[in-house]
């Protein structure tokens, strides 16, 4: 058994992504409209991440992609502002402590590329990600920032990069 380890996204992972992606979210009773499970972008994570300030990485063990997150400019928003992107783990990777390093790698990114605040949206039963969240600096608020497209996330959370 390989250890899991975390690096960029390359063009053949966009199909093994997607799926884990929308495996994720069926199992947690996200409805598939407003949320992640829709985005075009979805099943071509390499292309979309492949702009400027932005990095999708997956998490890979055995060979087997079991998490993923991304970081890109918050749509819509002042420049210093990024959004942590599409953040998932299967089952297998959940209650491991793989979530904090992919937190980790995602938030340098973020602060190499000069972003000075980091948002996100989730769903309000996504209790595990936001204990994590919280956990790693993210504080509620009671606004949606940026256009992001995602409705039916009614939970928002922003974090200050130092």
């Amino acid at each position: 058994m390989k250890n899991p380890i975390i690096r960029p996204i390359q063009k053949e992972d966009n199909p093994f992504v997607a799926q884990m992606i929308r495996e994720v979210l069926v199992e947690s009773g996200a409805p598939k409209v407003g949320t992640a499970y829709e985005d075009k972008t979805l099943d071509q994570m390499f292309e979309f991440y492949a702009t400027p300030r932005s990095e999708y990485f997956v998490l890979v063990e055995n060979d087997k992609i079991i998490g993923s997150a991304g970081i890109a400019p918050l749509a819509g928003e002042k420049e210093h502002i990024c959004e942590l992107q599409k953040m998932y783990f299967s089952a297998e990777a959940r209650g491991r402590g793989l979530g904090s390093e992919m937190m980790n790698v995602c938030l340098a990114f973020a602060k190499e590329q000069g972003f000075t605040q980091c948002y996100l949206e989730t769903l309000p039963y996504m209790k595990a990600a936001q204990k994590l969240y919280k956990r790693t600096g993210f504080r509620e608020i009671d606004h949606r920032m940026g256009s992001t497209g995602h409705y039916s996330c009614d939970v928002w959370m922003l974090k200050e990069l130092s």
